[in-house]
């Protein structure tokens, strides 16, 4: 199996970029069985681990309020949390067109806005909302500008126009919005991508020896495979 993570420069910038076949197993956490958060990519593991599973790559998977509760649609094993949240509102989260990053219930990843997302009312999976869309069919965000000046560490996620690969990506600098959005655009050529979070954007990939750590997260977005494939890769 090849490691699902690597260094990418665009633009003079270093990210890192995590892509994965669209039959893996994509998931979305946010609290254990009893209902306390995982917070933590440590925590989240040692869960996974009890269950038979290995967390081989997560980051944060969307914004979430100073509770730890997601600001937008949070849908869990099939669940909804959270409702879909369709007006204009302050910060990134609020700077339409926002979108959703779902799994259907044939375990296929996409990406949508989310207008169409409501208006599609799929039974999804797992789906988290957040925003502003990194890409839009292929244009990017409207209110992006190239000389942008807001500069933060930003992670975000596409999905291949055959909808094969999904892609995570990570900057591992200070970018602004329309630098992030052409990676996805021109580099990694997702038709569609979003933006997750900001700032606190955090990266747990072990074999690249990164395990993240700080204040607690809200959702948790990752990949897992069972222990025993792992153990003899």
């Amino acid at each position: 199996m090849t490691e699902p993570c690597a260094a990418v420069t665009h633009l003079d910038q270093p990210y890192t970029v995590c892509s994965f076949d669209a039959g893996s197993d994509i998931r979305l956490w946010h609290t254990n069985p009893e209902g306390d958060l995982f917070g933590q990519f440590d925590t989240l593991a040692s869960q996974l681990a009890g269950s038979g599973q290995t967390l081989i790559f997560a980051m944060n998977g969307g914004m979430y309020h100073e509770d730890r509760r997601p600001v937008g649609l949070y849908v869990e094993d099939g669940k909804q949390t959270a409702p879909l949240v369709t007006r204009e509102g302050p910060g990134n989260f609020g700077m339409l067109p926002n979108g959703v990053f779902w799994i259907d219930e044939e375990g296929q990843p996409r990406v949508t806005e989310s207008l169409a997302y409501q208006t599609l009312a799929p039974p999804a999976r797992f789906a988290t909302q957040s925003g502003p869309m990194l890409v839009i069919d292929g244009a990017l965000h409207p209110r992006f500008n190239e000389d942008g000046p807001s500069r933060k560490r930003r992670n975000g996620v596409g999905v291949s126009a055959d909808g094969k690969t999904v892609y995570f990506a990570i900057s591992d600098g200070s970018v602004n919005f329309h630098s992030f959005a052409t990676l996805f655009r021109d580099q990694l050529g997702t038709p569609n991508a979003l933006y997750l979070d900001g700032y606190v954007s955090k990266l747990y990939a072990p074999h690249l020896g990164r395990n993240e750590t700080g204040l607690n997260m809200g959702p948790i977005v990752g990949v897992t495979v069972p222990q025993k494939q792992h153990d003899t890769r």
